[in-house]
């Protein structure tokens, strides 16, 4: 028996649509014996990475597409000036009919990027939509143009001037289900990119549109094609296909209609039942097969250039990047650079020389030196801080061979993986950063990074509730108790959580709502945007990946996340927001205003005892990282008196450490309390730093290869497991092969049961050495401040709120028992925001000089803090403006 091709593939990045996960497509697909499959989820390409890693590991041919939703595109859609109108954000797009595009060409793959490009372009979020005659390639593609002052107005009209003269088909086959669009489009892409597609679902309404297709393509020459729409990879996944379309349309089950598909024929068919189902007209699912084989394009085609610098005359990238490292190195060591760090320096410059990143670094370095022009605060963290080269290029500010800290975590030959550099921006000031960006490579060559927000246990019952009709009350009641519901070994929602929650587990409905908020879990529930992740391209990005307006004002998104294309090795540039950086700031510029100490974070005191005083006191309100309850509690029994304990501090209140039980054995070992050993002797070395226990990822990683026999590489995937919301089973599967293993190398089990819990933990949050080494410099600027200089430090946190852990009242509170005075809002002497005010002229309130450094032995100052205006309740800040305005 021939096999077929199903052609019409949706997962559940068709956004409450598709039923199953991409990856399950896949499985379902090879377990039936497939020769290959296509993905065309609705409006987008979401999920092609997903399935393309799954393809790959399985050896299925993957075919890949999508499904374009078609129809006349209102006046009151099209943009307005430098936003889109009100009618884009209120309402809905009408959707005619549907159109499946495959990409049979890396060309085809561009234009089919550009064209969705075009359709999220307009309108409101998530809802693309084509006139027939863009698909055509008519004139009905220039009517973006007309708004030529929208800043997505711009791309997208470059990205229609990109599809070029050549048909707009060109590269693509179209599968066409509306017999009135049949001839416009034979006739614009050609006949032989042109099929029409007959699904068979089991329904009586399917014939008479399978007869006028038929008759259309016998009139226009075009080849017929069958297949069914697939929804999901099991008819066990029908029931909760139901449930997504009623979310959608916002119905009840009991008033769902038509909403609903009749049967369960939406599935991924076994070639015996699609044989059966077509057996008057086996020929419609042989040509599948002829399909697939025109349809060559894979994800691996996708030869990513990084956007180059502008460099000096006749100076290479790799050069010029030596150059400015070894011009740091001079600032960085004033006594001339050490031995042990031009070694490494070297061992760096070599390794990103071979791998062809030079230019990346470059970008890296021109980013921060343009936030240190315009005053912005930045500095960068995680794996970056691993490098030599990014602490002399200025880009992180930790040295990692005074630390010992592991390159090969940033960047290795084996890996041959692109850098990941996190570059923290004072919080208020990002999106200034954030748009140079876009004005310095373009907006088609750079675009955020999506985030996917996935169904979490308690939206997922709260969702599935209000489709089975139950009533609110129940549904809250359900929906708070499974909120401790995981992913990875929570609670499971059985009938005793119901029975607490007053339900009836004997009742048909109660038991659904719990195996279909089950089976929903995981499920991605629509598209946001990276906290900072920027993808820049020295081709256009949406010649890869369609671009799509954001939510939020003048920012533009590509349709994949983090992990995609981290999977598909692409170029990630990180600036994220952090509120600290917004305190120091402030703080640094209020000593300066009124103190006449000029400080920056690179002078601030770096062994202080007072401020490890503060720091083993508890003492941390408004202190980064350290001010929550339990880090107060921890700092008094750690004690710290170096930097690195800091680290270690910074570290040790996470899942991780918590939850592999390895908080108590580190203290008492360092109290001495117990002795230090090691569970092997190849471990000494991992475990030294830290007493003998494991606290940091890179500690986990190196512990894997020592004792369990993980390669390098093994131990990466490890560390990519452990990533946060990356949890899901992929942690699991580590847990046989780690303890067996650690055991046979004469590891106790009680102590690697112990260690495979922390990597569990570390699945929900848990930091790498180079990560808490970058926040425990912010933190101790903040502790010293606040250590030195009160009342500057607590004007500065009001001024940065929102952030941290406490309230306006009990940071006031905590600065008055600070001695500090503070004074209420005066309509004739506030500012908008708090200001320092000189204190009454009190001899007994006289204090000592500042010292050339900045300290002072009485730390409460010489000023009050006045609040400001912006902590009126209900007052606008144009409004305050207007005040302050009136009182000049």
């Amino acid at each position: 028996m021939r096999p077929y091709v199903p052609l019409a593939v949706k997962s559940n990045f068709s956004f409450l649509e598709g039923a199953s996960h991409p990856d399950e497509l896949v499985e379902q697909a090879v377990a039936l014996g497939l020769p290959a499959m296509a993905l065309c989820d609705r409006n987008g390409v979401y999920g092609v990475v997903r399935a393309h890693v799954a393809a790959k590991k399985h050896g299925l041919p993957l075919l890949l597409g999508a499904e374009l939703s078609i129809g006349e595109l209102p006046e009151a859609l099209l943009f307005s000036g430098r936003e889109r109108g009100p009618a884009a954000k209120s309402k809905s797009v009408d959707v005619r009919s549907r159109i499946t595009v495959l990409a049979e060409s890396r060309a085809g793959w561009a234009r089919l990027c550009r064209l969705l490009s075009i359709a999220h372009g307009r309108g409101p979020k998530g809802q693309a939509l084509l006139t027939l005659d863009e698909i055509a390639g008519g004139t009905g593609t220039g009517i973006y143009g007309e708004a030529a002052n929208a800043p997505d107005a711009a791309a997208i009209t470059a990205a229609i001037a990109d599809l070029g003269e050549a048909p707009v088909g060109d590269g693509l086959i179209a599968l066409v289900r509306d017999p009135a669009q049949l001839p416009v489009l034979a006739e614009a892409w050609g006949r032989d990119r042109v099929y029409a597609l007959i699904t068979r679902h089991e329904r009586a309404d399917e014939l008479a549109l399978e007869d006028a297709l038929q008759r259309t393509a016998l009139r226009c020459r075009v080849a017929v094609v069958g297949g069914n729409e697939v929804l999901y990879h099991h008819p066990q996944r029908r029931p909760l296909q139901d449930v997504l379309a009623c979310i959608r349309a916002g119905k009840t089950l009991g008033a769902a209609g038509l909403t609903i598909r009749g049967n369960a024929a939406h599935g991924l068919e076994s070639v015996a039942r699609m044989r059966e189902r077509f057996a008057d007209c086996p020929a419609l699912l042989d040509r599948t097969l002829e399909i697939a084989e025109r349809c060559s394009f894979s994800l691996d085609q996708i030869r990513y250039v990084y956007p180059g610098e502008d460099l000096p005359q006749g100076i290479s990238e790799g050069d010029h990047l030596r150059a400015l490292t070894l011009a740091g190195a001079r600032q960085r060591y004033a006594g001339g650079t050490p031995p042990e760090v031009a070694a490494q320096l070297e061992r760096e410059l070599e390794l990103i020389a071979d791998l062809d990143y030079g230019g990346y670094f470059l970008t890296m370095k021109e980013i921060v030196e343009f936030c240190r022009r315009e005053g912005i605060f930045c500095q960068g963290r995680g794996s970056a801080a691993n490098s030599a080269v990014c602490f002399c290029l200025g880009i992180t500010a930790i040295d990692p061979v005074r630390m010992d800290l592991l390159f090969e975590r940033f960047l290795s030959r084996e890996r041959a993986e692109p850098p990941d550099i996190d570059l923290d921006i004072e919080h208020e000031r990002r999106e200034e950063v954030i748009q140079w960006v876009y004005q310095r490579w373009g907006r088609r060559h750079a675009a955020m990074v999506a985030n996917v927000i996935r169904y979490r246990a308690r939206s997922a019952v709260r969702e599935v509730g209000k489709v089975l009709g139950l009533p609110q009350t129940a549904i809250d009641r359900v929906a708070k108790l499974s909120s401790h519901w995981s992913l990875a070994g929570g609670a499971a929602i059985d009938d005793a959580l119901l029975r607490s929650a007053g339900l009836d587990p004997e009742q048909p409905a109660h038991q659904h709502l719990l195996t279909l908020s089950a089976a929903l879990l995981d499920f991605p529930r629509h598209l946001s945007i990276h906290p900072g992740g920027f993808l820049l391209g020295s081709e256009v990005v949406d010649s890869m990946v369609p671009i799509e307006p954001a939510s939020m004002e003048a920012r533009t998104v590509i349709q994949w996340d983090k992990y995609d294309v981290e999977d598909l090795g692409l170029f990630k540039v990180d600036l994220l927001g952090l509120g600290a950086l917004t305190h120091i700031r402030k703080c640094l510029g209020l000593l300066r205003e009124h103190e006449g100490i000029d400080l920056d974070m690179a002078r601030i005191p770096g062994d202080d005892g007072p401020t490890f005083d503060l720091l083993s006191r508890g003492d941390t309100v408004g202190v980064f990282q350290v001010e929550s309850r339990a880090q107060m509690a921890m700092l008094p029994r750690l004690k710290p008196r170096t930097f690195y304990d800091l680290v270690i501090e910074v570290a040790i209140v996470r899942p991780g450490p918590i939850q592999g039980d390895m908080v108590h054995p580190y203290l008492r070992r360092r109290q001495g309390k117990e002795q230090v050993h090691y569970p092997h002797p190849k471990l000494e070395r991992v475990l030294a730093k830290t007493h003998g226990v494991p606290i940091f990822q890179e500690q986990v990683m190196k512990l894997a290869i020592a004792v369990a026999d993980y390669s390098p590489g093994e131990a990466d995937q490890l560390r990519r497991d452990m990533a946060a919301w990356r949890s899901s089973g992929r942690i699991d599967a580590h847990e046989q092969r780690l303890i067996s293993r650690m055991i046979a190398n004469g590891i106790d089990r009680e102590f690697a049961e112990r260690v495979f819990q922390q990597i569990r933990g570390f699945g929900e949050y848990g930091f790498p050495e180079s990560h808490a080494a970058s926040f425990a410099l912010i933190a101790w600027i903040t502790a010293w401040l606040r250590c030195h200089h009160v009342p500057a430090f607590s004007c500065a946190l009001l001024n940065a709120q929102p952030m941290g852990f406490y309230s306006t009242a009990s940071l006031v509170e905590d600065a008055r028992r600070h001695g500090v005075e503070v004074r209420p809002i005066d309509a004739l002497l506030s500012d908008w925001d708090c200001t320092l005010e000189p204190r009454a002229d009190d001899p007994s309130e006289r204090l000592p000089a500042t010292t050339a450094d900045g300290t002072r032995s009485d730390p409460r100052g010489r000023h009050a803090i006045r609040m400001g205006l912006r902590w009126i309740k209900g007052l606008q800040q144009q409004d305050g403006e207007r005040l302050l305005a009136a009182r000049r």
